[in-house]
């Protein structure tokens, strides 16, 4: 009984360090975004903005109307429905801007997304998730530039974002998993990568 369980544990860990291994050797295959834009002939970048599409699990950075380069994104924990507000794990679907950055993240760096949008706050309060005066106040944020906070309702945690202390591990994995809290998460080195080149206001759109 006991050889049977160290030789399905160690069968595991061989399964899963060769499926490491082999993430490693696919992400061997990824060029810096320096290296990209050289290769649009790009000697600096404009206009920077964000497509992440959930269904193909990327994150596009566009330099006006150039995809410079695509990142490799998972999401939240159920991305295939329509984000709601109540301790919801999926990850929304719309047009946000960056409206906060946080360089002290427990996942490296933290681009946090003005999330609930004008719009998101609409279905809201038709749904009389939030009350009137969350309403106005969200929309009040919205229209100066700031991050939206609604009391009862966690949304001031959505945003892009690294992977933190297991990036090695989770980088590497040669499938998706979705694990964040509606986040999108790339590995730490993309999400210093593209910090380098985005700013608060850079516009981020997510599609299904």
């Amino acid at each position: 009984m006991i050889k049977s369980i160290l030789y399905f544990i160690s069968s595991l860990v061989v399964f899963l360090a060769g499926m490491i291994l082999y993430g490693m050797i696919l992400n061997l295959r990824e060029v810096t975004l320096s290296e990209a834009a050289a290769q649009k002939h790009l000697t600096y970048l404009t206009n920077i903005h964000i497509i992440v599409e959930k269904r193909k699990y990327k994150l596009e950075l566009y330099s006006d109307t150039t995809l410079v380069k695509t990142y490799k994104a998972v999401f939240g924990r159920s991305s295939s429905t329509k984000k709601s507000f109540l301790n919801d794990k999926r990850t929304p679907v719309g047009k946000y801007v960056i409206c906060d950055i946080d360089t002290t993240s427990q996942y490296r760096k933290f681009l946090r997304l003005n999330f609930p949008n004008s719009i998101d706050i609409q279905e809201a309060y038709k749904q009389r998730l939030i009350t009137e005066n969350e309403f106005l106040s969200a929309s009040e944020a919205l229209q100066n530039n700031q991050c939206p906070k609604l009391g009862r309702i966690k949304t001031n945690d959505i945003g892009i974002h690294g992977i933190g202390r297991l990036n090695f591990i989770f980088k590497n994995l040669p499938f998706v998993y979705n694990w964040t809290n509606g986040s999108i998460a790339v590995s730490n080195e993309n999400i210093d990568e593209i910090y380098s080149v985005i700013k608060v206001g850079t516009e981020v759109e997510i599609k299904e």
